[in-house]
């Protein structure tokens, strides 16, 4: 028989989760920011905290941990100036820092930054208490009831967190809800329970939860995951199911050692399988996603659910024509929700479905025998691991039909010259509707200084570039120094006047373009992805430049 944590919701429970709403606190700006190797420039955190309650609208972000330097300290500040400027006087509540039961120091930090709510970190776990700390229980009550009383005296709101709650309800249980009576006596907002260690498994997840939330039914808890055994989103869903009221997540699962649970895995398993509400509105997650990756440096992988490159790729021919005879290859999961565009890979798995989506996009038609043929390059391509995108296909066309145009634009010749101490020089011939241009410049780097080159080739013929934004270079494992580099360059082309083949926006956005301007609407964004091998990596890079060129004029 079940154990009463593990049963079935009753339908009247069910019925019940369509009215209850869950709150969001995201800590990407302080839990995330323990990730190995990653730390956010003022600057960036303020990006971010803006995307977060601006264009996401999650209830709460802790932003830093007080005490920890000055240049934290000028963060913060950043972040609660522009929140005081924008009108509305919940925002700056919206706003947490993380504090330590030390008195006076962390609230009078926090006043000095202008926050006003301080996440208290407490011992949530007899070992921690004892071993770390060398305190009794009441000794550390006593300290905990005097820093709140300091934040209260001081107009500060105070929430908890009860470090190595997990463990506490594991292995000493007395102690556990020990602390919970003496906490539940404070003035406190909100208690926060950590799996400090990511150590639960799910139904003791519900178990744990639903044990609190009936001993203490007017108190606010919230449920902190972390992602040990890739068991975060499910831990979390577990939590809302038993009664959890708020939850907390980070963008692309940052966070120390695997990190806690994702954004937008949490809110779409939310809405989806719990179908409760939240605040967050799931078009901003892609681009927020994006914005992160770039700013942290840590790559999301291609697979990652909800955000990642691939997800809304159908690879399988059956899946394309499951998709074209009725979307019978489509899921809750639709791309549309979260600002994105189904794709259909051309590779050795296409089929006729895939082709014809592909060519559908591109307003090209082609006869039977036609597209017979160029499916069979496809499939030769997709068996030489070799990528084949929506823009490749009208070269492969061409090829496959003998009817080869030649290069719109062609560089034809080109040299870089760099050196220690000396400025990286380039010139080069370009071939344009019959007409040989030379060219030169000098950058920063042997690329800068051949795009400094091509800028000034470009405005003598009235050609207007797209932004370069991102930009990646791959040998394969194991490569030697004489391994041909891959280069792949990431164009932003929206503020080029609008071509078919890339007028719609394609599923890897740009990694900080939001942040330009007025942190626009990822929608209004397009996209250009071209690539160059070459053994050299600069002349990769300018073949994957040429490669742009071509697909732009011929659009």
């Amino acid at each position: 028989m079940p154990r009463k944590s593990e049963r079935r919701q009753s339908p009247k429970k069910a019925t019940a989760f369509a009215h209850r709403r869950v709150t969001i606190m995201d800590t990407t700006l302080r839990d995330g920011e323990q990730t190995y190797n990653v730390a956010f420039a003022a600057s960036e955190k303020l990006q971010v905290a803006r995307l977060l309650l601006e264009k996401a609208n999650v209830d709460f972000i802790e932003v830093a941990s007080a005490r920890v330097s000055r240049g934290e300290l000028e963060s913060v500040r950043l972040i609660t100036d522009w929140a005081k400027t924008q009108g509305d006087k919940k925002l700056l509540q919206r706003i947490e820092i993380l504090g330590f039961v030390d008195d006076k120091r962390s609230v009078n930090w926090m006043i000095e930054a202008g926050a006003t709510t301080l996440n208290m970190l407490t011992k949530g776990s007899l070992n921690h208490l004892t071993r770390q700390l060398k305190k009794t229980p009441a000794e550390h009550f006593a300290d905990i009831a005097r820093t709140i009383e300091y934040a209260q005296q001081h107009g500060r709101t105070v929430n908890v967190y009860l470090e190595d709650w997990s463990n506490g309800y594991l292995h000493s249980r007395d102690y556990m809800f020990a602390y919970l009576d003496f906490i539940v006596t404070q003035p406190v907002s909100r208690i926060m329970l950590p799996d400090t260690l990511g150590v639960l498994y799910p139904s003791q997840v519900y178990a744990a939860i639903q044990e609190i939330v009936e001993r203490y039914p007017e108190r606010h808890f919230d449920f902190h995951p972390h992602n040990d055994y890739g068991l975060g989103t499910v831990n979390v869903l577990e939590a809302i199911r038993a009664g959890a009221h708020g939850v907390h997540t980070t963008v692309n699962c940052l966070g120390e050692r695997t990190g806690n649970a994702s954004l937008a895995e949490v809110i779409a398993g939310i809405h989806d399988h719990l179908q409760i509400k939240t605040a967050v509105n799931e078009k901003s997650l892609f681009i927020l996603s994006r914005t992160i990756e770039t700013f942290s440096g840590k790559r999301l992988a291609a697979n990652a659910p909800i955000v990642g490159e691939d997800v809304f790729t159908q690879t399988a021919g059956i899946h394309a024509d499951g998709d074209k005879k009725g979307g019978l290859y489509e899921s809750r999961l639709l791309p549309s929700r979260f600002g994105r565009d189904r794709r259909y890979a051309l590779g050795k798995l296409a089929g006729k479905a895939s082709l014809d989506q592909n060519l559908k996009e591109l307003g090209i038609t082609l006869g039977d025998d036609e597209r017979a043929q160029v499916l069979s390059r496809i499939i030769e391509l997709g068996d030489q691991k070799k990528q084949v995108t929506i823009d490749d296909l009208p070269f492969i066309i061409g090829e496959v039909l003998k009817k080869t145009e030649e290069k719109i634009v062609a560089i034809a010749q080109v040299t870089v010259t760099s050196g220690l101490h000396l400025k990286p020089m380039c010139s080069l011939t370009v071939d344009y509707r019959g007409k040989s241009s030379q060219v030169s410049g000098q950058g920063e780097g042997g690329y800068d200084a051949f795009m400094v080159a091509l800028t000034s080739w470009a405005h003598q013929n009235k050609i207007k570039l797209p932004k370069l934004v991102d930009y990646e270079v791959r040998i394969p494992p194991g490569g030697q120094t004489s391994a041909l580099v891959e280069c792949k360059i990431f164009w932003d082309t929206s503020a080029l006047p609008a071509k078919k083949s890339i007028a719609k926006q394609r599923d890897l956005s740009l990694p900080a373009s939001a942040l330009f301007g007025e942190l626009g609407n990822p929608g209004a964004h397009r996209n250009l992805i071209t690539r160059g091998v070459d053994p050299d990596q600069v002349i990769a890079a300018i073949r994957a430049t040429e490669r742009m060129l071509n697909i732009l004029l011929r659009a």
